[in-house]
Order: structure tokens, then sequence, then C-alpha cells
């Protein structure tokens, strides 16, 4: 059974804790131990009012109420961050254990299961075909219940987030991590985003039923900062129904396509592997030959996790990577899939790579890093934000760019078709 608050304006805070209320008297979790996985900064969510509304339903009532940060590979949040993020003093809540993911070390990880090479195929359509160890946060182990609170957006690499997502990638290990962020990249990001059911949706499906520990989800359908869906129950039902309301809610059409578009990164990204979504919502919209432009003043790095080895191979097609497959077999899946996603669609023919679209970064990485990752460069001193575009039909400014996607009215990847 699934509960849910949906409206046209934005969910007060008594019909979310409505909501949350009947269905915790439905799902009781009373004298169990309780593990809340949440969504870091990187994601917009009311987090201080569902944190609120939980720990004054549940806190008193279960064994234990802990918190963990669904990180993925991101870096951990200071206590400061956690704080603003949940609207709270660490301080006033004892009792609460506040934890972050650690994506990378093994003493922090367990692993749930293999998934065998004739199930990864079968998944993925023939695209892969390997054995993979399904490992992650060994906190879960510890807890009766997992209750799993986060937005559903349009996803690049799965379709529609949400759901398992915040626990593949959120919270496993790197092996799966890699595995099912590449088949995204084989199948590219146009194909995937917007859409609820995905290949690699399936893929995440079926390795969060090797995870032993009741879980239920919250879904959040975010319209901007404003929630106007919750639903809560199980990954597969209430996240659907979330993920209908928002691909309605957050795909927005055009017309036609842009010769020109800038996409404002908001202050949440911080470095460009998470600000990158400025590119993958937007791409669809872009005319061919055209230039989408990430601005972002504020972004000074590549990644502040895996920058090394972005720098070292560079922003390329799917294409470049897969006619040379033997060359870049020892980079992990996830890092190529993130170059695949922020270059974009193209060919890779007689050793020439051409893209769709040029993309280019108008930010605080020097122009030096941006051409050695084969990304074009604009000085982000050029634009001027109030005017950029003006009067030109052909050019798109998004302000507050990332979550929302944009696609053509013919749109050639048929994003009705689910």
């Amino acid at each position: 059974m699934n509960f849910k608050a949906t409206s046209d304006t934005p969910l007060t805070e008594e019909q979310i804790k409505q909501v949350v209320h009947q269905a915790f008297e439905h799902y009781s979790v009373d004298n169990e131990k309780v593990l809340v996985i949440i969504p870091d900064t990187t994601r917009t969510a009311p987090m201080p009012t569902l944190f609120r509304t939980l720990h004054e339903r549940l806190g008193k009532t279960v064994e234990k109420f802990d918190i963990l940060v669904a990180l993925g590979t991101h870096p951990p949040l200071s206590d400061a961050h956690l704080e603003s993020h949940l609207g709270i003093q660490l301080s006033d809540f004892p009792d609460v254990g506040f934890y972050n993911h650690h994506w990378d070390s093994p003493e922090h990880l367990y692993s749930a299961g293999t998934l065998p090479e004739s199930k990864v195929s079968e998944l993925s359509g023939g695209m892969l075909q390997e054995t993979v160890n399904v490992t992650l946060n060994k906190l879960v182990r510890d807890y009766d219940k997992l209750i799993i609170i986060g937005p559903v957006f349009p996803h690049e690499v799965v379709g529609m987030s949400g759901g398992s997502k915040y626990l593949f990638p959120g919270i496993s290990g790197p092996d799966f991590l890699n595995l099912f962020h590449w088949l995204g990249a084989l199948i590219t990001s146009s194909a995937l985003i917007g859409k609820a059911d995905t290949p690699v949706r399936r893929v995440i499906n079926e390795a969060a039923k090797l995870v032993k520990v009741d879980q239920f989800t919250l879904n959040l359908v975010m319209d901007g900062r404003d929630m106007k869906g919750l639903y809560i129950g199980d990954s597969t039902d209430a996240w659907n129904e979330a993920a209908e309301q928002s691909r309605k809610m957050n795909t927005m059409f055009k017309p036609h396509p842009f010769d020109r578009v800038l996409s404002c990164a908001p202050e949440m990204y911080d470095d460009l592997w998470t600000g990158a979504k400025c590119m993958y919502k937007l791409e669809p919209v872009v005319a061919d030959g055209g230039e989408l432009i990430i601005y972002a003043p504020h972004i000074t790095e590549i990644s502040k996790t895996h920058g090394k080895l972005i720098e070292q191979i560079g922003y390329h097609v799917r294409d470049y990577f897969t006619k040379q497959s033997n060359r870049f077999k020892n980079i992990p899946g996830g890092i190529r899939a993130h170059s695949t996603h922020v270059k974009g669609l193209g060919t890779f023919e007689n050793g020439i790579e051409t893209p769709r679209i040029q993309v280019s970064l108008a930010t605080g990485i020097p122009k030096e890093i941006c051409e050695q990752v084969n990304l074009g460069y604009v000085d982000p001193l050029s634009i001027d934000v109030d005017n950029w575009g003006r009067d030109d039909e052909r050019a798109l400014i998004v302000p507050h760019a990332g979550e929302k996607l944009y696609r053509l009215e013919n749109d050639p990847f048929g994003l009705d078709s689910q």
C-alpha cells in the first residue's frame, strides 16, 4: 500500500506531516532499528522539513534512528554542511548517528552478492556480459528498516532518479557503480534521460533485491524549490507514480533547436562532475553544430574526487572509447561514462572525433585545462547574463539549470514511449 500527497501548488508542512504519519501508522517501525538514507546537497529537497517530520514521528518509538548521506562518489559532508542541509544543530540530537558514505573504502563496504553474467546480459540487452560484485555500505546490515528519501528527477544514466538509485550508486561500492554507469553511456544519455523504464533501472532494481533489509521510500517530486508530490511506499509502485509526475512536471518542450544555449549552474554544483547536469538536461535542444556553454564562475575544478583521471583521458564521444577499448580498459566505467555524457553524441571514424555539438565552459577552470580535457573555453567575464541572447530566437538561456530536462516537441528519442 502506498501513501501520497500531490498538489498543483507547493505542499505545506502540514500536508507533508499528515501523509508521513499515515504511512507510518501502516508501516510500523516501532522498536526497530531504522537507517534513513538521504540525498546530499547536490539535490534540491526540503530536508529540514523531512528530517524534522520523520524524527518527531519515529524518534521516540524506534530503537535506533540514524542518518546516512547517499553521496555516491561525492566528497563527504562536513558537520557544518550537514547541519545546514538538515536545518539542525547536530548536538541537539545526541541519540542520532550521522554518517557519510565512503564509496572507495573497502572497510566501509560489504558484498550483498553478485549479479551473474547471464542476468547482466539479459537486463542490458546483451550490451554487457560480465559478472559483477554488488557491494554497499555495511551499515545497512545493522538495521531492520531502510527509509530512503530523495527527489525524483530526469537523470542522464538511469532515466529517472530516486528509489533504488539512492542505494546504487548512493551507498554502493565501485564495481557495480562503474558497470551500470558505463551501460548508461553505451545506451547514451539522450536515449535514456527522462524515461522511467530503462535497462539501467532494471539492473539497479535487480541489485536492490540482494539487499536483505526491508526498504521503503519517500519519493519527492520537486518543481524548483517547491515540493508538489510525496509518494511513500515501496521502491517500485510508489517510485513509478513519482517518476510519472516528475517527468511531466520537469520536462520542458521546445518547438525548435537552439544554436546557442547558456546553461547556468546553481551554487549547489561545486565542480564540473556535478555541474555537468547543466549539459545533460539541455543537450537534446541544442542544434547540430551548435554550442552549449556551462556558465558557472564559482566552479574552479573538474572533479573533487576524480579530477586526475578525467584530466588524463579528457572528454570524448562514446565511440572514442568503444573503438579503442584496449587503450581505455583500465579506466573505470564511471569515469568513461561521465566523459561521454559531457561531450554528448558524436562519431569517431578513421581516428577523427566529430561531436554533434560544441560544449564550452565559462567557469573558474583555466583555459589551458579546458583545452587539455577537450572542451571549449569562454571567459565568464565576457558574458552578460542579463542580456545574453536577447532578441535571438535561436539562443536559449536557462538561469537555474541541472534539474529540469529540455526536449524538442518532435523528440526523436520518443520520450512518451515508456
